[in-house]
């Protein structure tokens, strides 16, 4: 942002006492709730491995997406190829473009332009994310229910007649990585609906070096969607008052598996609260600054106001924690034993004898919410994942 325009907001907004505001990341029309998360969809509760009944309040897993169910669906298909969200305040186009290289989407762009709006753009990564939905399930390719409403949006699969994987069907977003991907790939965010993550994409295919080709799908309206207006309360805790969370500015500082993540929420009392609760995995990832550089001089992809642990990789390289959500993922032979978590620092991989940032910083992937090795992080999959298990909590609260 433009250090004039940075102080002429700050000028606007008005000091706030002894409050600190975060202007980097301030919602650029000063009015409270510009920047509405909408929920997972996920309406069941889970344990550790599968889903169960309705828990007790006592439970440990009460607390979860299932019990914060304050938002739900609100889209309107509006009969000519859009379809309009209430909740975040945007318009999407129904249906997605064919797969095109980022040089090309300027051409569907134009088109649809002239039509009945002029204002369509390529969403960033936070406002494509907002339609992802957690009900999704993916069983190693063979089986899918997809991450978005097919109610309201087309979404295909990946082409498996010319050798794709199901899941081979992502969509870009405007947002760029400010790293460089397996070591070596200048990247762009984008979200799989497919199988519900984010992800930094290379813009050349790693392999055969030609452009990548990836879908787009086009969004208007509310142009302050992303944008936080963080306020330091002074007492261990941070306001948004774009999205209406109150945060704990310290995290566990210790790395917890997902049970013991969900006891660390429900137990916190801060100043003199009991109901700080795991984020959702939505609202876990509107704290995601992605415009900082996760580099040895620099910081955690969040905003300076909040305080956050350091976790090395192995080799002894700055990285920063993965952070846990309520949020179940299902994946795998065993829906329900894995949980959404976003990384606030590279999202690591062990791949060709190095340590490298697979993903981008603030990739949304999911671990196993139990442990099943003796020793962590272990290498996973094709590009070589580090996988934890044990994560880091940054607690949340609702605005009352």
């Amino acid at each position: 942002m433009n250090m004039y325009l940075k102080i002429l907001i700050f000028i606007l907004l008005g000091f706030s006492g002894c409050k600190k505001t975060d202007i980097n990341q301030v919602n650029v029309n000063g009015i409270t709730g510009g920047y509405k998360i909408r929920h997972t969809g996920v309406y069941k509760y889970y344990d550790t491995i599968s889903v169960i009944s309705n828990p007790k309040s006592q439970s440990v897993f009460f607390i979860q997406d299932a019990k914060n169910y304050d938002v739900s669906d609100n889209f309107i298909d509006n009969g000519d190829g859009t379809i309009t969200d209430k909740v975040t305040g945007l318009m999407w186009t129904k249906n997605l473009t064919p797969k095109l290289r980022l040089e090309d989407v300027k051409v569907n762009l134009s088109q649809i332009n002239a039509g009945k709006y002029n204002d369509w753009r390529i969403p960033s990564i936070k406002e494509l994310f907002s339609l992802i939905d957690y009900t999704g399930q993916v069983f190693g390719d063979k089986s899918i229910r997809l991450f978005i409403d097919t109610t309201y949006f087309n979404q295909p699969l990946g082409n498996t007649a010319i050798g794709e994987r199901e899941i081979d069907a992502q969509t870009w977003s405007s947002t760029d990585c400010q790293s460089l991907t397996m070591g070596k790939d200048k990247s762009r965010y984008g979200v799989n609906f497919i199988d519900g993550r984010i992800k930094a994409y290379p813009i050349t295919e790693p392999f055969s070096g030609l452009p990548n080709k990836l879908h787009f799908r086009f969004v208007r309206g509310n142009l302050y969607y992303g944008y936080n207006k963080f306020i330091d309360n002074g007492d261990g805790t941070i306001t948004d008052e774009a999205t209406g969370l109150i945060w704990q500015k310290e995290d566990s500082k210790i790395a917890l598996d997902w049970k013991s993540a969900l006891e660390y929420a429900r137990n916190l009392n801060l100043v003199d609260h009991n109901d700080w609760r795991l984020p959702t995995i939505k609202e876990l990832q509107s704290l995601v600054v992605y415009e900082n550089q996760v580099d040895e001089t620099g910081n955690a992809s969040i905003s300076e106001l909040f305080q956050t642990s350091r976790r090395n990789n192995p080799n002894g390289t700055l990285n920063y924690p993965y952070y846990w959500s309520s949020t179940t993922l299902l994946d795998g032979p065993q829906p329900g034993n894995q949980a959404a978590y976003v990384c606030f620092g590279k999202a690591s991989a062990f791949f060709n004898g190095q340590y490298v940032d697979a993903h981008g910083t603030g990739a949304v992937r999911s671990d196993l919410k139990y442990l099943q090795h003796a020793n962590y992080p272990i290498s996973f999959g094709p590009q070589g994942d580090l996988v934890y298990v044990r994560n880091y909590v940054r607690c949340v609260r609702n605005v009352k």
